[in-house]
């Protein structure tokens, strides 16, 4: 009992000092907000309003109705209208269209002759994520044009093809990149905040020189790490839960799974990261160190989640060092909690690693600490 009230007393210093200190207050309040909308609206794999530019060699009724195709798609934008093949590599050396579609002469008279004929697609390969995208969606208005135009004929009859192909995307029907970002998000942002909170812990002790009177006052080593983890975890939870109620109502991410689920695996990985948080600031002198190996922390801890490049494209020996990573396991049970309605049965699998990371990353901590003041 009394080393409750000694935890209590400790805990209620902790939250006094985070809001008092303006650097804590603003590493609560401010960069969740921030990195929910920048990721929110910036981070999406969706293609949209690519710029391209025409060369139209042909100027037939043909080749302006493939080209009415492409003004008519949301996923395209007009930019410039080019007279001579000259033009190609300047607009696209200088980024200004990402994609030229270049129609050739005797286009439409080839077509009317039921001749094959080519259109000639440039696309800017710097970025190679849009440069596949817009040639996909390219394709498929040529596909579209060319089975319209074979059907038309005089002497054509349509034929139905003899397999046919029905797709269905499970889960997020419409594919909208949005969900898959959003839905592991407040796990992702709660991370920033736990670990800089938790890496300031300590070493804001050392800096205002009261690390010394929290070791003569009657607390224990374990007491004094249960004291300081539990105001990082409080916040970080309450950050990933009101990011995951914002997903839901601000960009109508849907919620499939259960709320118990979505507890525990945040819970035990906030856990984790309190961990890694502690053994940073165990090892800081000041809060300037604190906050640099927070940050150091962190970095490996997204780009390594899985959370916007997937795992199976890293080196082999790159996804086995994932393994040790808390987020990877969080991204991927938020994930299936938010859109494949996850129970806490279905998410098994990614608590237990979790659970081992967090008394791995705690014991870590509390034995540097004791190390470090003994």
């Amino acid at each position: 009992m009394q080393a409750l009230r000694r935890i209590l007393a400790l805990v209620q210093k902790e939250f006094i000092a985070i809001a008092k200190d303006p650097k804590s207050r603003f590493v609560v309040i401010g960069p969740p907000i921030i990195q929910f909308f920048v990721f929110g609206y910036a981070a999406t794999f969706d293609v949209t309003a690519v710029r391209y530019a025409v060369l139209d060699e042909d100027r037939t009724t043909i080749s302006r109705e493939l080209l009415a195709e492409f003004d008519g798609s949301d996923n395209f934008r007009l930019v410039a209208t080019l007279n001579h093949d000259n033009e190609i590599a300047p607009i696209i050396n200088d980024q200004a269209a990402r994609m030229v579609l270049h129609i050739p002469r005797h286009f439409g008279g080839d077509i009317a002759a039921g001749r094959p004929t080519n259109v000639q697609i440039i696309v800017d390969g710097r970025n190679s994520n849009v440069a596949s995208i817009a040639l996909g969606y390219a394709n498929l208005i040529v596909a579209d044009f060319n089975n319209r135009k074979t059907g038309r004929g005089p002497s054509s009859t349509p034929t139905r093809p003899a397999v046919q192909m029905i797709d269905r995307a499970w889960y997020n029907p419409n594919l909208v990149s949005r969900w898959f970002i959003t839905s592991a998000l407040g796990g992702v942002i709660c991370t920033v905040v736990v670990t800089i909170l938790s890496s300031l812990s300590v070493a804001r002790e050392r800096e205002f020189g009261t690390f010394d009177q929290l070791l003569v006052a009657p607390f224990s080593p374990t007491e004094i790490l249960i004291g300081k983890s539990i105001p990082p975890f409080v916040f970080g939870l309450t950050n990933a839960l009101l990011l995951s109620a914002a997903a839901v109502l601000w960009f109508g991410v849907p919620f499939e799974g259960s709320l118990p689920a979505l507890l525990v695996i945040l819970s035990v990985y906030i856990l984790a990261v309190v961990g890694v948080g502690l053994f940073v600031s165990s090892l800081s002198m000041t809060m300037q160190q604190g906050l640099l190996g927070s940050f150091i922390a962190i970095m490996p801890i997204i780009i390594l989640s899985g959370f916007t490049t997937p795992i199976e494209n890293m080196p082999h020996w790159l996804q086995r060092l994932t393994l040790a990573n808390p987020l990877r396991y969080v991204v991927v049970a938020m994930r299936g909690i938010f859109l494949e309605g996850a129970t806490l049965a279905d998410i098994h699998r990614h608590v237990w690693p979790l659970s081992v990371i967090a008394l791995s990353t705690l014991a870590a901590a509390g034995w540097l600490f004791r190390h470090r003041t003994a």
